[in-house]
C-alpha cells in the first residue's frame, strides 16, 4: 500500500469527521435528538480513530532497536485494533444505550425541527466526499481483487478501517435521517429510538469485522499465494538451487515481509562460491517481491526422502 495514499485517506477522513461531529453536537443540543446524539459521538469516535491510525503509521516507522530487532512495523495492527475497540464502545454500544434509553422515554421533536434534517443531508455530502477518497486511494492498490477480498486480505489496515468507517458512517447518517424524518412526521420519538438503535448495531458490526481481520495481521499473516509462487520461481530460477526444502513467510508489518527458507543447493568447491550463490538467490527474491526485506537462506544438501527415524535425528540440521 502507499503510505502516502492511506495518509491522505485518513486526512480526509479525519477532517471531515471533525467538522461533522460539531454540527451534529450543535444540532443534538437543539432538539435533544437520539438520532443526532448517536451520530455526534459517531463521529467523535471516528475522528479519535483517524488520529489514532496516523500516531500508529508515525510510530511504525520507528528504527529497529536491540530489544525490537525487526523494527516497528505491527505498531499499524496495534493501533488498528485499538480503533475497532473504540468503535464497538464509545460507537456501537453509547448507540444502543441511548437507543433504550430514548426508547423508555419516548419525546418528538419539538423545536428547531430543520435543523437536524439539514445537518444530516450536509454530513451526507461531506462523507460522501471522504468515502470518495478513500475509494480513490483503495483503487491505486487494490487491483483486481473484490472490495471483500481486499479488505480481508489487505496487510496495511489503514484503508480498509477506513473504508468499512465511511461506509458505517454514511448508512448511520441514513439511519438517523429516517429515524428524525419518521419522528418528524409521526410526532412519535420510538422512531428516533429505532433510528438510534440501527446505527448502534451497524457501528457494533462493523466493529467485529476490523477486530477479527485485524487480530489475524497480528498474530501474523503469511505471504499471498501469488507472493509464494514468484519466491519459490526466484529461488529456484537459477542454478545455484536445486530445490526448496522448505519455506516460511512471515509480515513483520505491511509493507516487510520475512522469508525463511531451507534450500538444497548444488555442490560447491568454496564457501565463496556458495556465498555468492546466496546472494544472487536473494537478489532475485527482493526484485520478484520488493516487500521481501528480510530474508533467511539455509543451505543444505537434499538427500532425498528419508525414513521417520532418520528425519528426526537430522531436524536440527
Amino acid at each position: 500500500m502507499s503510505a502516502g495514499g492511506g495518509t491522505r485517506a485518513i486526512v480526509a477522513a479525519l477532517l471531515a469527521n471533525l467538522g461533522i461531529a460539531v454540527t451534529k453536537f450543535v444540532a443534538y443540543l437543539l432538539t435533544m435528538s437520539s438520532s443526532m446524539l448517536a451520530e455526534s459521538i459517531h463521529s467523535v469516535a471516528d475522528t479519535g480513530n483517524q488520529a489514532l491510525l496516523l500516531v500508529g503509521g508515525r510510530r511504525a516507522r520507528r528504527a529497529p532497536t536491540a530489544q525490537h530487532p525487526f523494527g516497528y512495523g505491527r505498531e499499524r495492527y496495534v493501533y488498528a485494533f485499538i480503533v475497532a475497540i473504540v468503535l464497538f464502545s464509545l460507537g456501537g454500544v453509547f448507540a444502543l444505550y441511548e437507543a433504550w434509553h430514548k426508547w423508555s422515554d419516548p419525546h418528538g421533536i419539538t423545536s428547531w425541527q430543520w435543523v437536524p434534517v439539514t445537518v444530516l443531508l450536509v454530513a451526507i455530502v461531506l462523507e460522501s466526499f471522504s468515502f470518495r477518497t478513500a475509494i480513490k486511494e483503495s483503487n491505486l492498490v487494490r487491483g483486481r481483487q473484490s472490495w471483500t477480498r481486499f479488505i480481508r486480505r489487505s496487510k496495511a489496515p489503514e484503508l480498509p478501517v477506513v473504508l468499512l468507517e465511511d461506509f458505517g458512517a454514511l448508512v448511520g447518517l441514513l439511519f438517523a435521517l429516517f429515524g428524525v424524518g419518521m419522528t418528524l412526521a409521526t410526532g412519535d420519538g420510538r422512531w428516533d429510538a429505532a433510528g438510534t438503535a440501527m446505527i448502534g448495531l451497524l457501528l457494533v458490526t462493523i466493529a467485529i469485522v476490523l477486530a477479527l481481520e485485524t487480530k489475524s495481521l497480528l498474530l501474523g499473516e503469511g505471504a499471498e499465494p501469488a507472493e509464494i509462487a514468484a519466491i519459490e520461481q526466484a529461488v529456484t530460477g537459477g542454478p545455484e538451487v536445486e530445490r526448496i526444502i522448505h519455506m516460511k513467510t512471515l509480515y513483520l508489518g505491511p509493507d516487510e515481509l520475512m522469508v525463511a527458507a531451507k534450500i538444497a543447493v548444488a555442490r560447491c568447491e568454496t564457501a565463496e562460491e556458495l556465498a555468492r550463490g546466496i546472494d544472487a538467490v536473494e537478489a532475485r527474491i527482493r526484485a520478484a517481491v520488493p516487500t521481501a526485506r528480510v530474508i533467511y537462506l539455509e543451505p543444505d544438501i537434499y538427500r532425498g526422502e528419508v525414513g521417520p527415524a532418520e528425519a528426526s535425528g537430522r531436524s536440527g540440521s
